[in-house]
């Protein structure tokens, strides 16, 4: 099981280690990424493999809409850091004990990630041709 430290990001702090971040306001809240958030937890790891692990968690837990359950405020909804802390070491945890099929589901996401890409390039590409048609259509 990785060691990590969960806390709140402040704003224009620089980590040494490696480190994810986690949004923590809005209907997005549990939303991992590389890039800080405004409104974000910060998950710091002793190692780049630590943190690529728990990423994949992460983003599963916020893909499977786990923390709208936690979310609290009437207006703006947000985690609180207890709440995601406890709830996250235990998943977490719970996820990383079956090691081998950890690693078939990351290996799995992150190809599914990699087609979704390429999808959207595709669909940018189409758009950008049926523009270019147009515009030729058009400007005779």
């Amino acid at each position: 099981m990785p060691n990590f430290i969960i806390k709140t990001h402040q704003k224009d702090t620089l980590y040494a280690k490696p480190h994810l971040f986690i949004l923590n306001k809005g209907m997005n809240s549990g939303k991992p990424q590389k890039e800080q958030f405004t409104n974000s937890f910060v998950v710091i790891f002793d190692s780049a493999a630590d943190c690529e692990n728990i990423y994949w968690i992460a983003y599963s837990l916020w893909k499977s809409k786990f923390w709208h359950q936690h979310l609290v405020g009437s207006v703006i909804s947000f985690l609180r850091l207890p709440d995601f802390k406890k709830e996250f070491f235990l998943k977490s945890k719970l996820l990383m004990e079956e090691h081998e099929e950890h690693v078939k589901h990351v290996a799995a996401l992150k190809l599914l990630e990699l087609k979704e890409k390429q999808f959207h390039e595709n669909i940018n590409l189409i758009n950008d041709m049926r523009r270019i048609i147009l515009y030729r259509y058009s400007n005779r």
